[in-house]
């Protein structure tokens, strides 16, 4: 691989993180508010091969090139697949296969008072579950949004993904099911379940992990959600 491709290859990368930057590309790969890293990197990269490109275009006459093996265009491959294929979300195969993440939060904000609905992530609902006891959810309707895994029995969990930093790195928040559950489930499926408070507690099958369940009213299925992952989780 020449000066002129190293150069080139720069410059696709580039350019690549600054069209998945600008769209919701970059939510496939790293959280969302990672988006102006995403975006700095894409224009420093632009930068560095128009920089190289200028510096060996200056010292061509008396630059030696030498021929690099052509096994070095595989280089080339991860950028091709960031163009030609945006992976999809992790989803419930990612999930039955790992254990929930939950973990206790420092505190339990205020909930927002009223009659009406009480919209919560899933790792907000399970962390009051199972590390509040359901004080602040209890006599309330609830709307919570997810998608659908089962276990290896069939057990339908109501689930999010959250990230650290990227999806290397994400771990799923379980919810169970019970009540009005719909009699057939497809995993992948994206729900909001409106239900309410119930103290009945499982086990991860993977990690043994606190698993709070859900008492059913309703479900109906909801299209994927502009960013697939929730960043709350952890908090």
């Amino acid at each position: 691989m020449n000066r002129l491709a190293q150069t080139a290859l720069l410059f696709l990368l580039g350019a690549t993180l600054l069209h998945a930057g600008t769209t919701d590309l970059y939510l496939r790969y790293v959280k969302e508010g990672l988006r102006p890293l995403v975006l700095v990197a894409g224009a420093v990269l632009i930068v560095t091969a128009a920089a190289t490109l200028w510096y060996d275009r200056r010292t061509a006459p008396t630059h030696d090139h030498h021929r690099e093996p052509r096994i070095s265009w595989l280089l080339t491959l991860p950028v091709l697949a960031l163009i030609l294929v945006a992976p999809p979300a992790l989803g419930s195969y990612s999930a039955a296969h790992t254990g929930t993440a939950l973990t206790k939060p420092f505190g339990f904000p205020a909930l927002p008072t009223g009659d009406a609905p009480l919209h919560l992530a899933v790792a907000d609902y399970a962390g009051r579950a199972i590390y509040d006891d359901g004080r602040a959810l209890r006599d309330r309707e609830l709307k919570i949004t997810g998608f659908v895994t089962l276990d290896r029995e069939g057990a339908p969990y109501l689930v999010r993904m959250g990230l650290n930093c990227c999806a290397a790195d994400a771990q799923p928040v379980k919810i169970a099911l019970t009540g009005n559950v719909p009699p057939v489930l497809r995993p992948d499926t994206w729900l909001e379940i409106t239900g309410t408070y119930t103290p009945r507690r499982t086990k991860d099958p993977v990690n043994d992990g606190p698993i709070p369940y859900l008492e059913v009213t309703t479900a109906r299925p909801v299209p994927t959600p502009h960013d697939p992952y929730d960043e709350t989780w952890n908090t």
